[in-house]
C-alpha cells in the first residue's frame, strides 16, 4: 500500500455517513445559534468537526480505501462548473498514475453547505465571478476545514475580489497569506523553486499562491494569476502546450500529495 493510502485520515471517508452528519450538523447550527455572541462556539466546531471525521474511521480496517475528491458547488452567480468536464478527472487519472494514489476516478460535486461535503478530504472551488457564502454554509466550510478538510480555490480570473470577503467571513481571525516558494507545498514530488507555474498570461502579473494557516495546518491553498485549474483540462479545452499542462498537473498533484499527508 503507497504513503498516502495509508494515511489515517484518507481512507475515513464514509458516504454512508451523510444522515448521521446531517443530524450531527443541525445540532450543531442549534448550538451555535445560541452561542453566537460567545467567543466558545470556535472550540466547539472544532470538537464537532473533530468527531465527525473520527467517527467516519469505524471499521477502518475492513473498509475499501478508495476515497473521493470533489468540486464545490456555490451560489452568488459565479460559473462553479468552469472547468466541470475534464479538469479534475484528469488530475485525479495523473495522481493514480504518478502518485499512487486510489483516488475514485468520478469527481463528485457538492455544495457548500451540505454534510456530505465531510466525504471528501480534497475539494475544488473555481470560476470566474461572484461568490456568496450563506450563514450556514459559513459553518459548515469552517467545520469541515478545522476537522482536516482541504480547500483547493483556482481563480479562473474575475474571482479574486469576490472570494477574499468570503474566506474572510470563514476565517475572520485569520488572514489569507502569501506563501514563501520554500513552503512545502511547492516541493512534494515535483519541485517548484519558483512557486506556481504560469498556465493563462491575463495582466502580466505573477503567479501568487495564498493560504490559510489554522492552529499551523494549511487548510486552504488559493491559486491566483495562474489557472492552476484551467491547466488540469483535456489539450482541446484550451488549447495548452503539453509542457503547460504537465507543469499544471505536476502542481495539482503536489497540492493532493501535501494535503493527504501534511
Amino acid at each position: 500500500m503507497s504513503k498516502l493510502n495509508n494515511i489515517f485520515f484518507i481512507p475515513s471517508w464514509r458516504r454512508g455517513l451523510g444522515i448521521l452528519i446531517l443530524i450531527i450538523s443541525n445540532a450543531s447550527r442549534y448550538i451555535f445559534s445560541s452561542l453566537k455572541n460567545t467567543r466558545s462556539d470556535s472550540h466547539l466546531i472544532r470538537y464537532i468537526a473533530v468527531f465527525m471525521f473520527l467517527f467516519a474511521s469505524i471499521n477502518l480496517s475492513s473498509q475499501n480505501t478508495s476515497y473521493q475528491i470533489a468540486l464545490l458547488k456555490y451560489n452568488g452567480g459565479g460559473d462553479w462548473y468552469a472547468n466541470l468536464e475534464t479538469s479534475l478527472p484528469n488530475l485525479i487519472s495523473f495522481c493514480n498514475t504518478n502518485l499512487n494514489t486510489n483516488i475514485n476516478p468520478e469527481q463528485a460535486i457538492v455544495e457548500i453547505g451540505s454534510p456530505e461535503i465531510f466525504n471528501y478530504p480534497f475539494v475544488h472551488l473555481t470560476g470566474h465571478g461572484n461568490i456568496i457564502l450563506s450563514e450556514e454554509e459559513t459553518e459548515n466550510l469552517r467545520a469541515y476545514l478545522i476537522g482536516g478538510g482541504f480547500l483547493h480555490i483556482s481563480d479562473n480570473y474575475g474571482m479574486d475580489k469576490f472570494i477574499r470577503p468570503q474566506l474572510k467571513k470563514v476565517f475572520p481571525e485569520l488572514e489569507l497569506v502569501e506563501l514563501p516558494y520554500s513552503h512545502p507545498i511547492y516541493h512534494q514530488k515535483y519541485n517548484f523553486s519558483n512557486g506556481l507555474p504560469k498556465i493563462h498570461e491575463h495582466d502580466d502579473k505573477p503567479t501568487q499562491g495564498y493560504g490559510i494557516i489554522y492552529e499551523g495546518r494549511l487548510v486552504c491553498f488559493y491559486d491566483v494569476e495562474c489557472d492552476l485549474g484551467d491547466g488540469w483540462e483535456s489539450s482541446e479545452v484550451h488549447n495548452d502546450s503539453e509542457e503547460n499542462r504537465k507543469k499544471a498537473l505536476q502542481m495539482g498533484a503536489n497540492l493532493i500529495q501535501y494535503a493527504f499527508t501534511q
